[in-house]
């Protein structure tokens, strides 16, 4: 990093030329590196762009923050990805159907998509015309399942297992298998869904049911000892 800023310093000097610095995965930077960032973004020698696909509000040092301005990207919809997915084979007549696929269970990521259609080519041998056909069976088995997205760190991790305790609050069953079946998905820690459970029953739930926290203390301790059925 010493010798980005020397050759940037040099740039800005001799030039009067200002030096792109871009950081993919910047969260990845602990403190000391980001701090040292700091004087040469404040001064002008670099111009810092940082990607993270974490919460830069929790990765990021505030004083590095407070000096940015941050960009939200959002995942890309359904119709970019089935053009993405068109550019990559050169043909916008044959995989109408895979293309529809491909593109709703990339959940917006297009990444994810081109590496599908990728792998569908490269495996799938040409028919008797010549051409490969990407059938919607082959595309199921190229994506394989959708990405949850989810951050056990962030803001996602916090909103999905708020809106789980509220939907029990509000006695919505489908909403809380929804948001509970998602977190399970994601790989959250069972034990830490227990625990909210617990609390849900001996704080939301109380009299109303005295039989709630039973069941509850229960099915924690069952899980715990034995693992997901």
């Amino acid at each position: 990093m010493e010798e980005v800023v020397k050759e940037a310093k040099d740039m800005q000097g001799m030039y009067g030329k200002r030096t792109i610095l871009f950081i993919d995965e910047i969260h990845r930077f602990n403190k000391g590196q980001q701090d040292y960032l700091l004087p040469f973004v404040e001064d002008g020698t670099v111009i810092l762009i940082g990607a993270t696909t974490e919460n830069p509000y929790f990765e990021v040092n505030g004083a590095l923050l407070s000096r940015s301005a941050v960009f939200e990207l959002k995942p890309l919809e359904k119709e970019d990805i089935k053009i993405l997915l068109r550019r990559a084979v050169e043909d916008e007549e044959k995989g109408l159907g895979s293309f529809e696929f491909l593109a709703d269970m990339s959940g917006g990521d297009a990444r994810s998509a081109l590496n599908a259609i990728e792998l569908g080519v490269l495996t799938t041998e040409r028919s008797e015309d010549g051409i490969i056909h990407i059938t919607l069976e082959t595309a199921s088995e190229c994506i394989q399942k959708r990405v949850v997205n989810y951050d056990k760190k962030g803001d996602n991790h916090y909103d999905i297992i708020s809106a789980f305790i509220k939907s029990m609050r509000g006695s919505d069953p489908d909403a809380a298998v929804f948001y509970l079946a998602k977190m399970l998905y994601a790989g959250e820690d069972v034990k830490f869904i227990a625990r909210r459970i617990m609390i849900c029953a001996a704080e939301d739930v109380g009299n109303a049911d005295p039989m709630a926290l039973t069941v509850a203390v229960s099915a924690a301790q069952a899980v715990e000892r034995i693992g997901m059925p």
